[in-house]
């Protein structure tokens, strides 16, 4: 199993903090079993959200980069051609 993410270490920790404040200061539980029972709920509820949280994928050797290729057909008046000054023939039947 991999090791968590620091982005998992959060979520989970600010899921546990916040959810056993929550549910502590709605419930107004005062005995012992009743802040045992919120705790361990707390604690579940981080591990679920900190398990959930997508990890980053494994990278792949980046592949090589194609070679730019220059256009196949130059678009009228911008070929090399017509700048140097020669003539194009027409083309033969």
């Amino acid at each position: 199993m991999p090791r968590p993410t620091a982005a998992q270490l959060v979520y989970g920790f600010c899921t546990v903090l916040f959810s056993t404040l929550a549910m502590l200061l709605l419930s107004q539980a005062s005995s012992v079993l009743g802040i045992a029972v919120i705790a361990v709920a707390a604690l579940a509820l981080g591990l679920f959200v900190a398990l959930t949280v997508p990890a980053p994928r494994a990278t792949r050797s980046p592949r090589p980069a194609e070679p730019v290729r220059a256009a196949s057909r130059p678009t009228a008046g911008t070929s090399a051609r017509a700048s140097s000054g020669a003539v194009r023939e027409p083309a033969k039947p």
